[in-house]
């Protein structure tokens, strides 16, 4: 009979334990016994969770930082700075991660078009590897003594050669590395592992005939270890390649059918005549909407009339990493979204029940009303539809997207009006979220501070941002963003169709957790958002400040984004709501607004076919907030752990005065992209990496700016940090940029030289 599977659970915990574990690690609060047993334990449960509904296939991917950081540890890729091959232990792994005494961490990205990031394995040519699986071993011997089988996953050698940096020929790597990984697989067999999960999610990408060939001999090297479920996911593999996998010898070949609907015809004709099992992501592992379990079946009883049902897993998209852990706990959702929603232990849920309803389909309408008549509710719901904020978007045209002015004729009025020097200083946005604010907002939460102590508390804390700035000698501030806990639910939580959980926590990078809104609904924005504290701000200081906003495409990416409408329709409702707070900022006498747009690359479809059509309505929705703004306004956008190449035309289209951008990790390599297109604006590359505790010296942010001049030319070059400051400690976002403001000084000196 059809057996369900789970591609990956939640990491953090419900309530983060992992993430305090972890940062009471690098505090020296705890020991590493104390980190690993929380780890452990955090195991436990969520296989327990499986296990207790009915989940047959229970996935051994327990990650203490980055997945694919883990298997880089595991196969002795390790760069010299951290010790090089051989070295290992918990300070070796997270000094990669972090970064360690003058040692930069490795560079960190996004996991495809998702708000995961994960660091860059640095390889080289002629690259020695071992097998190291003891991180998996230990999972599979810890399973065993719970009574629970775990089946391990591994990202597979294909896609981790092609997502590493330092190979001019990634492909070289590949055959010495498939037997490196077939030791892995030998081990975790000897260990106990019954199969292993091997996850290609490059193969969904756009593949050459020479990639594909070398891919394929890869996996059926590994098939004749030990029995594999080779996955794809996020995109749709084209018919080739699954034709291929097919042929490869593997136990089971999962699809995202999700993503990608249209690889279950190839895939069940080239499966037909053979004994490997087809794995159906039905249930979609990135989004918290309860399926529509009677369209999800479809797929599942065509796979099974094509090879019988005994060869059939029913299984999520992905991995459950992108979700929380459970939506029933949640009680600030209103009853009638939370009802229609699934998190990670709804959709595990979800899981045997359609499994249920394949094994006696004379039952199916009972076990199926629950759903249908979900289904029918939200579809009906008055609480998801406002007939004036679709008419609205419905009457957005062409001209509605164009500044009245041209790039050059706002540069001359701007430059102009704020007379800023050579190599101009800024922040992206945010300053220390310190514990003190944290306290202040759980406070509020609890009732123990009213709203008007609060209100005062944070002003306070503006003050002291802006006095700092002005101390350091920064040309463009920010207030420092105290009130606002997250970038994306500040503005979702002043809009209309927006709701929020309390336990919804998914890790972004590291201890790293983002709460996503729940996008259920038209958006609107019925009053100003931020107009009053940049008012206040502005009150302080004769130096410009920026008012800062999100933009559409970013909060629509970093929400949990409703899937009854097409998500350009979504994204234009929320344009027109942030060009409303736009205006409002400008009327109030903004100089400087920054509409951050994070997002804009992340939510680039992987296969090329798909991209120009999102790339045009996106950078749309760009222009949009930002037309109806006078010539004299500077408006600037910050994109973070993005690649650029191949799409500097839409950056450039954004029309954007400044663009910031991270580039510290990269050396601003990223900046060559910049290079190759005549990107008109100015730019502003990070000279310090946020994400990393560890303060640049000022000779290190000096060299960086040489480089960025170099590529950029100092004219159109601005002097900011990778990303916002509220995960770093004051102390070292002092240093830093102090550091910051005397490497610009110095080289503004150069320049005059």
């Amino acid at each position: 009979m059809a057996r369900t599977a789970v591609l990956g659970l939640p990491r953090m915990g419900p309530d983060r334990e992992l993430k305090f574990a972890l940062e009471s690690y690098w505090a020296g609060r705890i020991a590493e016994p104390e980190l690993q047993e929380t780890a452990a334990a955090l195991r436990a449960a969520s296989w327990r969770r499986a296990a207790s509904a009915g989940i047959d296939v229970i996935p051994a991917d327990h990650s203490l930082y980055d997945h694919v950081l883990d298997v880089a540890m595991a196969l002795d890729a390790i760069p010299e700075r951290f010790g090089g091959p051989g070295a290992g232990g918990l300070d070796v792994r997270f000094a990669m991660a972090r970064g360690g005494p003058g040692a930069r961490p490795l560079e960190m990205t996004k996991w495809f078009d998702t708000n995961y990031h994960y660091l860059v394995p640095e390889l080289a040519d002629g690259q020695r590897f071992r097998a190291r699986p003891d991180h998996w071993v230990a999972q599979i011997d810890q399973a065993r003594a719970l009574g629970v089988a775990v089946r391990p996953v591994l990202l597979g050698p294909y896609s981790f050669v092609r997502l590493a940096k330092g190979l001019r020929r990634p492909l070289d790597a590949l055959a010495a590395l498939t037997p490196v990984y077939a030791e892995l697989l030998a081990a975790l067999a000897d260990a106990g592992a019954s199969e292993v999960q091997i996850d290609e999610p490059c193969l969904a990408l756009d593949v050459a005939d020479e990639e594909r060939d070398a891919a394929a001999a890869a996996v059926a090297a590994l098939a004749g270890v030990a029995p594999v479920c080779l996955t794809t996911y996020f995109a749709q593999p084209d018919a080739e390649t699954v034709r291929r996998l097919a042929e490869a010898g593997v136990a089971e070949l999962h699809l995202d059918l999700v993503r990608g609907p249209g690889a279950l015809e190839p895939a069940l004709a080239a499966l037909a005549d053979g004994g490997t099992r087809v794995s159906l992501g039905v249930l979609d592992g990135r989004n918290v909407w309860a399926a529509d379990l009677d369209r999800a079946l479809a797929p599942i009883d065509a796979a099974v009339a094509a090879v019988g049902d005994d060869r059939v897993t029913i299984a999520t998209s992905c991995s459950l990493m992108h979700v929380p852990w459970e939506a029933a706990r949640e009680r600030a959702i209103p009853p009638e979204v939370r009802d229609w929603l699934a998190f990670a232990a709804e959709r595990m849920d979800e899981l045997a029940t359609l499994a249920r309803a394949v094994a006696a389909p004379d039952g199916r309408d009972a076990l199926l009303e629950p759903s249908r008549a979900r289904c029918a509710a939200r579809r009906a719901s008055p609480r998801a539809n406002d007939p004036g904020v679709r008419a609205r978007a419905a009457a957005v045209g062409v001209a509605d997207h164009d500044r009245p002015a041209t790039l050059e004729r706002r540069r001359a009025v701007q430059r102009a009006r704020l007379r800023l020097p050579e190599l101009p200083t800024t922040t992206i946005g945010s300053f220390p979220q310190t514990d003190e604010i944290r306290a202040a907002r759980r406070d509020l939460r609890a009732g123990r501070l009213d709203p008007a102590r609060y209100e005062a508390f944070l002003r306070e804390r503006v003050a002291e941002v802006v006095a700092a700035q002005e101390e350091l000698g920064l040309d463009v501030l920010v207030h420092g963003e105290p009130e606002r806990g997250d970038m994306v639910e500040y503005f979702g939580a002043q809009m209309g169709g927006f709701a929020f959980s309390d336990h919804g926590w998914v890790q972004s990078y590291g201890s790293r957790c983002v709460k996503p809104p729940i996008l259920y609904g038209d958006v609107s924005r019925p009053a100003p958002m931020t107009v009053d504290w940049w008012r206040f701000a502005q009150s302080l200081t004769a130096r410009p400040v920026k008012g800062m906003l999100t933009g559409p495409v970013t909060i629509l990416q970093w929400s949990f984004v409703r899937d009854d409408q097409p998500r350009a329709e979504t994204c234009r409702q929320i344009a027109l709501a942030v060009q409303d707070e736009a205006r409002d900022l400008e009327a109030a006498g903004a100089a400087v607004i920054q509409v951050d747009e994070a997002a804009l690359r992340e939510g680039l479809p992987l296969r090329a076919a798909e991209q120009d059509d999102y790339l045009r309505w996106a950078v749309d929705c760009f222009r949009l907030t930002t037309a109806p703004l006078r010539p004299e306004t500077q408006v600037h956008t910050h994109m973070c752990y993005s690649e650029f190449n191949g799409i500097m035309e839409h950056v450039a289209r954004l029309d954007a005065d400044v663009v910031s951008i991270e580039a510290s990790r990269s050396a601003m390599e990223v900046l060559d992209a910049f290079a190759e297109v005549d990107h008109p604006g100015d730019v502003g590359p990070g000279v310090y990496d946020i994400h990393s505790p560890r303060v640049p010296s000022r000779d290190e942010i000096e060299a960086l700016l040489e480089r960025a001049e170099a590529r950029i030319g100092r004219d159109r070059l601005w002097v900011n940090p990778d990303c916002g400051l509220k995960t770093r400690r004051w102390e070292e976002a002092r240093e830093a940029l102090a550091g910051m403001v005397a490497a610009a000084a110095r080289r503004r000196t150069a320049a005059r030289a």
